[in-house]
């Protein structure tokens, strides 16, 4: 993959998710791949302005966060229990946990994209990589990524903190396709799942290319004009 940057790539968002898609997806991600799935808040339009069904005004996660404190428990992996799930709310978003069947590796999009292009040039494995509305991309790995980042950043000589490098692990989620974010747009795949990236990567094998990225960006910005 070369350097483009992803949303150039990518249709624009014309409309939200109908809630067809949305249990659609949530059924393949269960069936498909055996992920974990939840639904969570949605999105709601009235007098021309979209509000998050949470009702809080300053939601930081428009119609992409859980609507319930037993959210873990709630998530299943198994496609009848997802049907029945989405049956009384059609309309709500994907999430799907992390620290289960995979962790996710968060970077911003430029780092991402010359990670990927570096990854694929070594020939390193990849799983599915997700491309949030907020220009990151999200690079999933096999699940205990979170408890093992710091000591690998330090082996690669990386204080952890000092990079725009994010893990979610156990007790977070991730918005999936094709959840939309507030009026950022939706959530979609720049590597979309398939038969060849079924296997996940262990963090330890793709760290070194995600880390250099993030420095390469961290440096772009600070040499860029105020």
């Amino acid at each position: 993959m070369n350097d483009t940057r992803v949303a150039d790539t990518l249709p624009p968002a014309q409309r939200l998710a109908s809630s067809s898609q949305l249990l659609d997806a949530a059924v393949r991600y269960a069936e498909g791949r055996h992920w974990e799935v939840c639904p969570g808040a949605w999105l709601v339009e009235a007098d021309g302005v979209t509000r998050c069904s949470c009702g809080d005004p300053g939601c930081s996660e428009p119609g992409a966060h859980p609507t319930r404190p037993d959210w873990p428990g709630q998530a299943t992996g198994n496609p009848d229990a997802v049907r029945r799930l989405w049956s009384g709310q059609l309309q709500a978003s994907v999430l799907l946990p992390t620290g289960r069947t995979f962790d996710a590796v968060d970077v911003p999009e430029a780092a991402g994209c010359l990670a990927l292009a570096r990854l694929e040039r070594m020939e390193l494995p990849l799983g599915p990589v997700l491309f949030t509305p907020t220009r990151r991309l999200v690079f999933l790995v096999l699940p205990g990524a979170k408890a093992k980042l710091p000591d690998l950043l330090r082996a690669l000589g990386r204080r952890p903190g000092t990079l725009d490098l994010r893990v979610h692990g156990d007790g977070d989620y991730l918005a999936a396709p094709p959840t939309r974010l507030g009026g950022a747009g939706p959530v979609r795949w720049a590597r979309r799942p398939n038969a060849l990236n079924r296997w996940l990567p262990d963090v330890e094998e793709m760290l070194s290319p995600l880390a250099y990225a993030c420095g390469r960006e961290a440096a772009a910005r600070r040499e860029r004009p105020a």
